[in-house]
């Protein structure tokens, strides 16, 4: 794979996020590229790596990472995404009906604005894993044949008592169930109908489950249709989960189309759980993204390994929140990112005084600004929101505890968290040079 032009990125772009909608997904995506690049999965009795060789992690179908051996094993630059985004999640035991409706019970996921989801087009998306070991994917509502489904509002004629509250109690949460049914059919008993035994049913015979067997699903409700071009000049992509999927995607494509042998071992790590705090098995919080680094490096005890990773440099590849006129007051503007301003960097994160975020050393921050000079990236600088209005925080807090260098570094988002999320495709397209700028410098 070659050095991918504007067009052909952003083409590539729009079919991975229109398919990548979970982080399962997005992993089996990310694995059918790297296999079609020429990497490999990596497996312990593969014996030593030698400079060139390609390989490929996976961690439990939601993480991902992939890495070019380089000519000096000695520390690793490292592109660093996550893959999950604020949706839906349908809960364990969420089937019921109520006056001849049924309904999937739900629980949010991530910071989201509840009331953008009602009365939108949704699909789902996961799996059904039953006691007999199979595990059954679940995907409906993205094919043009396909049903979709969607979250009730209430309507503007009979909420005038809900028109009085804030905008964050419009939707309680227990109220963003999807409605999945109101046809009846038959029970045992023959005076009844109901349509939680149609939906049952249903699931019998398309997947072969039974109700008991969603107890063990991961069903999650996301956004249906593609993602697109807007507005008259096409300068914007539209679509779902670009927080953080745009950093993913072209992290991941910058490792994949590298051509030429990097200085130091240098790939991509796609980790899981961001949006509600980087925890559990497949957040950056985990084992798994070290043990990945001591696959790749081989250091031969703990000393050198530390030393590896205090050579090492990490640009944590995440969105930022592009500057919007209309809202200007949230932000400073001489100090936040504008679309079609190039790939942004952020020296740090956190909320108000920067709590719980990372804060680059400048002179990292230097070598950053010299590789994207000499590469001809343009890029800006960024601080997301007002002081005591803005803040966020990305894995880049969780890799300073391994004392890598590491720095924010990604595409500027309108809408963010939203089911309809904006970038710039230039913007798009200088994270991607950017990236492949920096794995191949040491």
């Amino acid at each position: 794979m070659s050095m991918i032009n504007q067009t052909n990125l952003i083409t590539d772009y729009i079919n991975f996020i229109s398919t990548a909608k979970t982080e399962r997904l997005c992993v089996d995506e990310a694995e059918r590229l790297a296999v079609l690049a020429g990497f490999r999965q990596y497996k312990h009795s593969s014996g030593i790596l030698m400079p060139g060789e390609k390989v490929y992690f996976k961690n439990k179908n939601k993480n991902f990472a992939a890495f070019i051996v380089g000519k000096a094993n000695i520390a690793a630059n490292i592109l660093g995404a996550h893959i999950d985004a604020p949706r839906i999640d349908v809960k364990q035991k969420p089937l019921y009906e109520s006056d001849g409706i049924a309904y999937f019970d739900t629980q949010y996921y991530g910071g989201i604005k509840k009331y953008q989801w009602t009365t939108t087009p949704l699909a789902i998306h996961g799996v059904i894993c039953t006691i007999d070991g199979n595990s059954v994917k679940v995907s409906i509502g993205e094919d043009p044949n396909d049903p979709i489904f969607c979250i009730c509002d209430l309507l503007p004629h009979l909420d005038k008592k809900l028109a009085e509250k804030k905008a964050s109690d419009f939707i309680n949460g227990e109220k963003l169930d999807i409605l999945v049914a109101t046809t009846e059919i038959e029970t045992e008993d023959k005076d009844k109908k109901k349509v939680k035994e149609w939906v049952l049913q249903f699931l019998k015979e398309k997947y072969g489950v039974e109700e008991e067997d969603l107890v063990s699903a991961e069903l999650e409700i996301v956004p249906a249709g593609r993602a697109r071009y807007s507005g008259f000049d096409k300068s914007l992509i539209a679509g779902y989960g670009q927080d953080d999927r745009v950093c993913a995607f072209t992290s991941l494509m910058a490792v994949l189309s590298l051509q030429e042998l990097p200085e130091v071992t240098s790939g991509v790590v796609l980790v899981d759980k961001e949006e509600i705090g980087s925890c559990c098995a497949t957040g950056a919080k985990s084992r798994w993204f070290e043990d990945v680094l001591r696959c790749v490096l081989r250091p031969k005890d703990e000393v050198e390994f530390a030393t590896y990773l205090a050579r090492s440099r990490m640009l944590s590849s995440d969105v930022t929140a592009a500057y919007d006129p209309l809202y200007a007051d949230a932000y400073d503007k001489k100090s936040s990112a504008k679309l079609n301003g190039g790939i942004m960097f952020s020296k740090y994160n956190g909320g108000r005084g920067k709590s719980g975020g990372a804060d680059a050393n400048p002179e990292f921050i230097a070598y950053i600004r010299k590789v994207m000079k000499d590469a001809g990236v343009k890029y800006q600088f960024d601080s997301m929101g007002k002081v005591d209005v803005g803040g966020g925080g990305t894995i880049a807090s969780m890799v300073c505890d391994l004392n890598i260098n590491v720095l924010d570094a990604g595409v500027p988002i309108l809408n963010m968290h939203s089911p309809l999320e904006l970038a710039h495709v230039n913007d798009i397209y200088n994270a991607y040079l950017g990236y492949t700028a920096f794995i191949k410098t040491f």
